[in-house]
């Protein structure tokens, strides 16, 4: 829609809705191992014979995996296997993801002798193949062959309704702007004064104030120090610009916040502290998390919490670089987020 000529120009510095959803897919997985013992009599019986492995369960539906060692027919060179979903007491199809691969002496899985796909199973149509996996003579000179077995690791996942969760975006109640108190107890207390006026004849009145031609400081970033030192003048954070993307933004914010919590600047602490909020993700949180831990700040720890627990991403944040330095820094928290999850 075309904005009326008289609305006044967007500015960067309006506040922003946020909100975010996951999308998670619950699924049911179990695993079995199917060890087909003198592989060498199994080969000699010829193309189409087959060999079954017992019933497993998984998720209430009973599974079985069919094997023909030496192919489906003669033309055919390589390993077949299907994979049956049997009769049980659920009449309604359901939808499984199958991984099929072949184990080594070490019984590690192969990377690339591995068969994987999703299929709907019911009792009309309960099986999926004969698919080929892997050509005979490849499968015995990689060898997975060891002592005339075969071992092929099947994991059968059932999967259940999606689900989409939507997040409430956490914030932080910022205090209006109360510049002019801080600069009155500045003259009132005399706290950091290095020069005094002296006003009116015959000695009259002092007067404390505050002057330094250089100060060296070597404990925060410059950008910081900069953002930090407009702050101080507007009494607000300076407006991101577009060559700054998100993750900059952040981090920008999770410096500044520790420099407004070392020199008591407890309103620019607070605007940081809804800014790290409003910014939380997978690769954020872990950072975010232990600032908020090292300087108080409640309720940013727990939007963090929240944020790992509501989008079960726990697995992911542990893969990132945040959450090593957070488990260096901060095991205690660790322990109570891993506390929080089970939960």
């Amino acid at each position: 829609m075309a904005s009326s000529p008289d609305a006044p120009p967007s500015s960067s510095s309006e506040p922003l809705s946020y909100s975010s959803s996951t999308w998670t897919m619950e699924k049911v997985t179990g695993m079995h191992r199917f060890r087909i013992a003198e592989y060498k009599l199994v080969r000699a019986m010829g193309a189409g014979w087959s060999v079954r492995s017992g019933i497993f369960n998984v998720g209430g539906y009973d599974w079985s995996l069919v094997c023909h060692p030496n192919g489906t027919s003669e033309d055919t060179a390589h390993i077949f296997f299907a994979v049956f979903g049997l009769e049980n007491d659920v009449a309604d199809s359901v939808k499984v993801r199958v991984e099929i691969v072949f184990l080594d002496e070490n019984g590690e899985p192969s990377r690339f002798l591995a068969d994987r796909f999703v299929q709907e199973f019911s009792r009309s149509h309960p099986r999926r193949g004969p698919a080929p996996l892997g050509r005979i003579p490849h499968l015995e000179a990689a060898q997975y062959i060891q002592n005339d077995c075969l071992t092929i690791q099947c994991t059968v996942s059932i999967l259940k309704s999606p689900h989409v969760q939507v997040l409430k975006t956490p914030s932080v109640a910022v205090p209006p702007s109360d510049l002019h108190r801080q600069f009155g107890r500045l003259l009132e207390d005399g706290a950091g004064t290095d020069v005094t006026f002296q006003v009116g004849a015959g000695g009259g009145e002092a007067f404390s104030a505050h002057r330094a031609e250089r100060v060296k400081i070597d404990d925060i970033e410059p950008a910081a120090f900069k953002a930090l030192l407009y702050f101080i003048y507007s009494d607000s954070l300076p407006p991101q610009t577009e060559e700054i993307d998100e993750e900059s933004a952040v981090s920008m914010a999770q410096h500044l916040l520790v420099a407004a919590d070392r020199y008591g600047l407890e309103r620019l602490k607070i605007l940081c502290e809804d800014k790290l909020c409003r910014g939380i993700d997978v690769n954020t949180v872990a950072t975010t998390l232990a600032i908020a831990d090292q300087h108080l700040c409640s309720q940013l720890k727990a939007a963090c919490f929240d944020f790992v627990v509501s989008s079960r991403i726990l697995t992911a944040v542990m893969e990132t670089d945040g959450f090593e330095h957070l488990r260096m820094s901060c095991p205690s928290v660790v322990k109570e987020l891993l506390k929080k999850v089970n939960s």
